[in-house]
């Protein structure tokens, strides 16, 4: 047994979660977007923020960027800025939904010089990911239409198409292009990305450094995510996660909270195909909405959420789930799993932090910290990040 658990400790220090700069500002639901006090107000206060998350759990060194709600004048003394934090720059999430012009879509967009104006925007992508050393260029599309004969739904795919292929052409060998899917919203009758199999086809014609991304809260009701996953590391084509939680649709809740044996599902799949190995190059992603919540505490609770369910995937006897699965012993085989997932993991969890040289409580370790009280009396004034409603 202490081998087994020097062998997941080993395992666990090489999973990185990387937090979303977006994740910082106020955010909220169409209606109402409820501000807080000490919310950052620049790209800077945002990495400042991140940096937190990293000092308590040790495991997000990156924050994901999302341009244009973090452009700056110089992103390579971003990128420094971040490195001075002790984070780097993670993936470049590209913005073709928030513009009038995007009323009817972005690159499928039937006017062609609005969907110049997408393209060059993905393209500045790219460029940003060059100065930043960025890895990952993560897309997600708007597009759609919302009545039948708005638009020829198959000109729309040409039109996605032929964008996708310029960006992929324009990333350079060590860059990865991430494709995310949306069942449905904004657009209600047709979404032209709208699952994973839409993605993965047009990965497959651009080549092996185009991915796709799952989004835990973008799939219908009682869809089998762990499927999905399970299917894209075996053809390996799962470029990372987008990690949140849903009740009913696309809720943005912190990973873990409406389900939390899902994100145990989900991950003893990623163990299972190996995507926990750094060489697979899955990205682990939070895409969260902290609406009610303080948004630094919600990004910790969520990175040690996704760390509990991996750890309790790491518990799994894969030997005696294979000897189950192959004698047909279907109770037993499921019993393997309910073992793992019944284990309290916290007491092992405490343990590496204190080996790690942190504080075996990263929640109550930030509150005392008086990070909190600092930032809500030195950010006043300025206009706080975050969307209006």
């Amino acid at each position: 047994m202490a081998t087994d658990i020097s062998r997941i400790k080993a395992a666990l220090l090489t999973q990185h979660i990387e937090t979303p700069s977006w994740a910082y500002g106020n955010s909220g639901t169409r209606f109402k977007v409820f501000a807080r006090p000490g919310v950052p107000r620049t790209p800077q206060e945002k990495i400042a923020d991140a940096a937190q998350v990293h000092r308590y759990t040790g495991i997000a060194p990156s924050v994901a960027l999302h341009i244009p709600w973090d452009r700056v004048d110089d992103y390579g003394a971003l990128a420094a800025y971040a490195a001075g934090h002790g984070l780097r720059i993670g993936a470049i999430n590209a913005n073709v939904f928030q513009d009038d012009d995007y009323m009817l879509g972005s690159v499928a967009n039937p006017d062609p010089a609005v969907r110049r104006k997408a393209l060059d925007h993905l393209l500045e992508c790219v460029d940003i990911m060059d100065a930043t050393g960025s890895r990952d260029l993560k897309l997600w599309f708007a597009d759609g239409t919302n009545y039948p004969g708005q638009d020829d739904v198959r000109a729309r795919q040409d039109r996605l198409a032929e964008a996708l292929t310029a960006v992929y052409e324009r990333l350079g060998e060590d860059q990865r292009m991430l494709l995310e899917y949306k069942l449905f919203e904004p657009a209600f009758y047709t979404t032209d990305v709208p699952d994973w199999g839409t993605a993965y086809a047009h990965c497959l014609k651009l080549g092996p450094r185009a991915q796709v991304v799952v989004d835990t809260g973008h799939h219908a009701p009682g869809t089998n995510i762990e499927f999905i996953v399970a299917l894209l590391l075996r053809e390996g084509r799962l470029g990372g996660f987008d990690f949140n939680s849903r009740f009913y649709a696309d809720d943005d809740l912190m990973v873990g909270a409406a389900d939390p044996f899902q994100l145990f599902r989900i991950m003893h799949e990623v163990v299972r195909g190996g995507g926990l190995d750094p060489a697979a190059g899955v990205a682990f992603m939070l895409d969260q909405c902290h609406n009610v919540e303080p948004k630094i505490p919600g990004q910790i609770r969520s990175v040690l959420n996704v760390q509990q369910a991996t750890v309790k995937a790491l518990l799994v006897d894969a030997d005696a789930l294979r000897a189950a699965q192959e004698s047909g012993d279907v109770l037993g085989a499921n019993a393997v799993l309910m073992d793992a997932y019944d284990t309290d993991v916290r007491p092992l969890l405490a343990d590496l932090r204190a080996e790690m040289g942190l504080d075996p409580d990263p929640m109550a370790a930030y509150a005392a910290s008086g990070y909190a009280e600092k930032i809500e009396t030195e950010r006043v004034g300025g206009t706080q990040a975050g969307w209006g409603a």
